[in-house]
């Protein structure tokens, strides 16, 4: 169900959910500081009710921190530690929270019109691929989820993800557009500690999205190839077992013989169309998807962290 932006404020600001467009990925928003509103997200999306959601809010001066500054409106998830008022929901009990200040029009619209602030986490089931289009949201949660269409995302997947302390240490807890480089740049420091490991329990960071070794997955399974001419091999096996598959392929090169999709050979690009992508290879049902990897390089390290766990078997 479509909705006008005086409409999506008016469903947030009476408790209901209402998924809103942002550069990275679709959210599924609820007000952050209504517990009963939060707590549909999490029932909704099938979601664990200890994993903190993102509050998107709409001014960088609600956080005086220089990686707000320089890379806000934008891509940056900040986990902070969390003032007593903010909703133990929307932090998974722990004892920080994250924020970020979108960079798309209509999520800064419903946030400064609105005088909101809202968790908005990706508007999809839990671990399933994440929305860049409204029409993903109502294929994957349904019609009657009301739904802010903004376009396409431009930036096409989710956040990077930083936590700082309070004397601005700080750790890459999620890899995005925003690289750990340009991050440490900004900070006129190196990170205090190696990005954390996939589903590592025992490092003293906070639980943030993003961290299931599944995640981002479609519904079919999906194989992945570091290498052309295995991808090219694995095509005609496939058929030889009258088995059907599609493709998602990286830059040029020779293509195989079942359905695919041909992306530029540039993390940017590929970034902006991947889920896009793989929503359409996922609508084919065929048996398997096979996808190329790119490079591993540092320039690549988010779509890299994203394939790896959508093909986590």
């Amino acid at each position: 169900m479509r909705v006008s932006l005086e409409q999506a404020i008016a469903e947030l600001k009476n408790g209901g959910v209402v998924a809103i467009p942002t550069e990275t990925v679709y959210g599924l928003a609820a007000d952050a500081t209504n517990d009963s509103a939060l707590k549909q997200i999490f029932a909704i999306k099938q979601r664990p009710a200890d994993h903190p959601l993102i509050v998107h809010i709409g001014a960088m001066s609600q956080v005086q921190r220089a990686l707000a500054s320089a890379f806000w409106p934008g891509p940056l998830t900040l986990v902070l530690p969390a003032q007593p008022h903010v909703s133990r929901v929307v932090r998974g009990d722990e004892s920080t929270v994250a924020l970020r200040v979108p960079n798309h029009p209509v999520a800064l619209a419903l946030l400064t019109q609105g005088g909101l602030s809202v968790a908005a986490p990706s508007a999809n089931l839990f671990t399933q691929l994440s929305p860049t289009t409204a029409a993903h949201v109502e294929a994957g949660l349904g019609a009657s989820i009301p739904v802010l269409d903004g376009g396409a995302c431009q930036v096409g997947i989710e956040s990077t993800i930083v936590s700082v302390t309070a004397d601005g240490q700080w750790q890459l807890l999620r890899p995005g557009m925003i690289s750990e480089q340009a991050i440490a740049d900004v900070a006129a420091r190196a990170a205090s500690q190696p990005t954390q490991a996939v589903e590592s329990v025992d490092a003293p960071v906070p639980k943030v999205p993003g961290q299931h070794a599944l995640h981002y997955s479609p519904r079919t399974p999906l194989l992945l190839f570091k290498d052309r001419a295995a991808l090219l091999q694995e095509c005609e096996l496939l058929k030889q077992a009258a088995l059907s598959s599609a493709a998602m392929l990286i830059g040029d090169g020779t293509v195989p013989s079942c359905p695919h999709v041909q992306l530029p050979n540039s993390p940017e690009k590929v970034a902006e169309l991947l889920y896009s992508t793989l929503h359409h290879l996922d609508a084919l049902k065929v048996d398997r998807l096979l996808v190329e990897l790119p490079p591993n390089l540092p320039i690549w390290m988010a779509v890299l962290d994203r394939l790896s766990r959508a093909g986590y078997r």
